[in-house]
């Protein structure tokens, strides 16, 4: 969902370079089950309440906890337990888009106009002048619906707000409230409602909405059966962790594990498990969702500004990140919704790929950083040892 609060660090900086933090050890590679347990402790120790990772190299699978799964009971981290994806949503619905591509249903460079008249309009915005590519590669200049959504604003807007139902065509218009942020194609701005249009396009293409093109073409294939779209359903599937949100440093963390996902639609409402999540990653850098011409096109990437504060030389393709790291880099996608973060990353071949998900959002943004370069050298250690 990054954006606004979400994911506040590569937006202050998405989600996550120095390789050097405090207390991360850095010895040969133990098999799997020390270095990650350490990592995730680690990670916990920066404040997060809970935190749940999984790591498979080469068919070799290793999980691990660390904190708690409620505030309120003090129970633990559940084992591969359900968690808000955010923005890895953003990932499935560009396979989506370019598997309907590759059937020569419609194509990257046809206009949004085309497929949703009159939709991108007013206050200097022209549908004419974006093209599908440009929505999937943050490229469109299109502001963030997210700027106006109180959900994200204060404790109070998000207790006030957190049931509300919206449908697409009101994030967008939401959206449309500001001028554009560029002229399309010319630079790059990461903005949840290129999504939102995207799962519209889905819609009007297929006849069917985004969700059940993802169920139909990746979730049922792959057999990923505990990975869904919500809906309006506000809570999460069992064993799952509360999530917890900082709305301003040093403040208390709120519980902010139930909301209306619709909030987020195409941008980031999907729920997931570590298990699945890593199965998806590797299925898609193993070429089993797109063929090669796609995910060519997938692959081709821009700078991505907010991620590279964090992780430099970042780069960002349709729908997914290119990271550098020390084995030639990885791709991934980072994602965030009120209460909970998630970090991975795949090798380009699919065959080793990290999970990490974080049951907790920090207004801290020292804590936030230093937490996520953690991350990232877990997910460096783990897909480049020997």
């Amino acid at each position: 969902m990054r954006g606004a609060r979400s994911v506040r660090v590569a937006v202050a900086a998405t989600l996550v370079g120095a390789l050097v933090v405090a207390g991360a050890a850095s010895d040969a590679f133990d098999g799997g089950e020390g270095r990650l347990q350490a990592a995730v402790d680690d990670v916990h120790g920066y404040g997060f309440t809970g935190v749940q990772g999984l790591a498979d190299v080469d068919g070799r699978v290793t999980t691990a906890r660390a904190g708690v799964a409620s505030l309120a009971t003090g129970a633990p981290v559940p084992v591969n337990g359900y968690f808000r994806m955010g923005s890895d949503t953003k990932t499935f619905v560009s396979v989506v888009l370019l598997q309907l591509v590759g059937e020569a249903r419609l194509s990257l460079d046809d206009s949004v106009e085309r497929w949703l008249p009159g939709v991108v309009a007013g206050n200097g915005n022209d549908g004419r002048k974006i093209t599908v590519r440009e929505l999937l590669q943050h490229t469109s200049g299109i502001a963030n619906y997210l700027d106006r959504l109180p959900l994200v604003a204060t404790a109070e807007d998000f207790q006030a707000h957190r049931f509300d139902h919206y449908d697409a065509a009101g994030l967008v218009a939401l959206a449309m409230k500001n001028p554009p942020l560029f002229a399309p194609g010319t630079s790059w701005s990461y903005s949840n409602t290129n999504y939102v249009l995207a799962g519209m396009i889905i819609n009007r293409v297929t006849g069917h909405s985004w969700a059940q093109e993802v169920y139909d073409r990746i979730l049922a294939p792959l057999h990923l059966n505990h990975t869904y779209v919500p809906g309006d359903e506000p809570t999460l599937r069992n064993p799952h962790a509360d999530g917890y949100t900082q709305f301003a440093p040093g403040g208390p963390l709120v519980d902010t594990t139930l909301f209306n996902p619709t909030s987020v639609d195409a941008a980031g409402a999907m729920i997931t498990t570590p298990t699945d999540l890593a199965r998806f990653w590797e299925a898609l850098q193993g070429g089993r969702l797109l063929a090669p011409a796609q995910m060519a096109q997938m692959h081709k990437t821009v700078p991505e500004p907010d991620l590279a504060q964090v992780f430099p030389g970042a780069r960002y393709g349709l729908g997914i990140s290119s990271i550098p790291d020390s084995c030639g880099g990885y791709w991934a996608h980072a994602g965030g919704v009120p209460g909970m973060t998630t970090l991975n990353g795949v090798r380009p071949d699919g065959k080793r790929a990290v999970v990490l998900s974080m049951s907790s959002e920090l207004a801290d943004q020292a804590s936030q950083v230093s937490a996520l370069q953690r991350a990232r050298k877990l997910i460096d250690d783990t897909l480049c040892q020997r």
